[in-house]
């Protein structure tokens, strides 16, 4: 059945060896004339990243600000600080060189000054829309989120996770070399191919309007992050599959492969936000910790999709029912979890939430998604509750 659909990639993609060397012509290219540099920890200066990037914009003479100190699940004093930093030097571009949660900060520093009238932090609350954004382009350091093309940016403040969606803040260029990624602990690399694979799944576990086409993509880009995330597990230094998984992670979270569906699910998303919020955990991780309690608590409900998983992306052979064969299927890919090193449930995952933090959970949840959340099956507070204490071991 065939759906109606927009799809809208504007982020000019430069992929393949040393093309950070290049960041300061884009910038120019883009109208940059003052950089806000933005990245994580020090392994971007250790590593000598940094200073390629600084060396690419003094060769265009293009003068710069840098910030680090970004951190997982980012946090929106470091984009206040960053607003600052920009506002005091007549910054008009920013360069993030990083994985999702520097691009994620970056773009939120974007917002804030395109409308330094209000405070940033309302479009993560939700009480007003984002009219503008300042440009910027990414360094990408880490496979996994996809916010060097997406729309998305996630930002952490008081006890909240929570995103904001715009094509305003879709990054102008997205500069993509995939040896930058071996610097990652193992650790890091697995929880970003569940990060990526968790993107298309969202947009594939649905009720309502499908495309052929889309669903072959879906199922290709599934099978191609499992088959080299086993290749890096076992050779983290293998070029060619740090660059599939680099490509998929950029198509998963673009809009590709969601075209023709309706709107996708995002139930385990939101879950993981929350869990992000109480205990910090990493993104990828979180999600494979919540996703086999969710899809045995929805697979009656949308059967008809975990059945197809389970024979094209998971190759078992169908069952005697297909209730059945969808078991199989999330059986399947929660062995494929467990052997990346990722955890399947809380426990795994390293929290032990109380009662308390169940309801706690389940409540910033609800109120976080309006009061419901899926397509795969509308979840509600109770539901929502009832997933978390199903993914406690």
């Amino acid at each position: 059945m065939n759906g109606d659909f927009t799809l809208f990639t504007p982020t000019k993609v430069v992929f393949g060896h040393d093309v950070e060397t290049r960041a300061g012509e884009f910038v120019k290219a883009f109208g940059g004339t003052k950089v806000l540099i933005h990245y994580g920890g020090q392994s971007a200066v250790r590593s000598g990243l940094l200073a390629r990037v600084e060396d690419s914009l003094k060769k265009e003479n293009i003068p710069y600000v840098t910030l680090g100190g970004v951190v997982p699940n980012p946090r929106l004093e470091k984009v206040y600080e960053g607003v600052a930093l920009c506002k005091a030097n007549g910054v008009d571009f920013l360069l993030a060189v990083g994985g999702g949660s520097v691009i994620d900060s970056a773009k939120a520093i974007a917002y804030a000054l395109a409308e330094p009238e209000h405070d940033v932090k309302e479009l993560y609350e939700h009480t007003r829309a984002p009219k503008a954004c300042y440009p910027l382009g990414v360094v990408l350091t880490l496979s996994a989120s996809g916010s060097e093309m997406s729309d998305s940016s996630v930002i952490s403040y008081e006890d909240k996770k929570r995103g904001v969606n715009s094509d305003l803040c879709r990054p102008k260029f997205a500069l993509m070399d995939p040896a930058l990624t071996k610097t990652l602990p193992a650790y890091q690399t697995a929880a970003g191919c569940a990060d990526i694979m968790m993107h298309t799944m969202e947009r594939y576990f649905v009720n309502g309007n499908r495309m052929e086409l889309t669903d072959a993509i879906a199922e290709g880009l599934l099978k191609t992050v499992m088959h080299n995330a086993l290749v890096l597990r076992d050779d983290p230094e293998n070029y060619a599959a740090r660059a599939e998984i680099m490509w998929a992670g950029s198509l998963s979270h673009n809009g590709l492969t969601g075209c023709g569906n309706d709107a996708g699910d995002w139930a385990c998303h939101r879950l993981e936000h929350e869990l992000g919020a109480l205990y910090d955990v990493t993104h990828g991780a979180g999600l494979t910790a919540v996703w086999p309690a969710w899809a045995r608590y929805v697979m009656k409900n949308c059967l008809h999709r975990f059945v197809r998983f389970a024979v094209n992306v998971m190759g078992v052979a169908p069952g005697a029912t297909d209730e059945e064969t969808a078991e199989k299927g999330i059986d399947a890919l929660t062995a494929f979890f467990r052997s990346i090193g990722m955890p399947t449930n809380l426990k795994e995952l390293g929290v032990s939430p109380t009662e308390d933090d169940f309801k706690l959970l389940a409540k910033n949840c609800a109120i976080a998604v309006g009061g419901k959340i899926g397509s795969a099956m509308p979840l509600y507070e109770k539901d929502m509750e009832a997933i978390y204490r199903a993914a406690k071991e």
